[in-house]
């Protein structure tokens, strides 16, 4: 089942069969493809993050603030592993990673490791 986020008056979920970023406006009766490039590679996770939207791909962490209609990369080091889930913790942005939890305080530019 794809992930979904509520995003201002809109669903936002990853489709995982064609890994597009899908809208809806009518509460998830009907989706509309919003991106559907591949340089992010594959969409993992997302977040409603401030302004912008978040996704933890299986390239690093990208981020919109175009309503997921564009992404540019924030985050690509390998250090972390590979992202799986983003959350907001308040003062910081936390990831589980296949290296363990990761933190950061930069909204997504650079992470420490807090535990396994």
């Amino acid at each position: 089942m794809p992930q979904i986020i509520t995003y201002g008056n809109e669903l936002i979920r990853i489709n995982p069969a064609n890994n597009h970023i899908e809208y809806s406006t009518s509460q998830g009766r009907s989706w509309s493809c919003r991106y559907s490039g591949s340089s992010c590679g594959k969409f993992v996770d997302l977040l409603a993050y401030g302004n912008e939207l978040l996704a933890a791909t299986e390239k690093g962490i990208y981020y919109s603030s175009s309503q997921g209609r564009s992404w540019s990369s924030r985050y690509t080091g390998s250090s972390c592993g590979d992202f799986q889930v983003l959350q907001d913790g308040g003062k910081e942005l936390l990831a589980m990673t296949s290296k363990g939890l990761y933190y950061s305080t930069s909204s997504g530019r650079s992470w420490s490791f807090r535990h396994r």
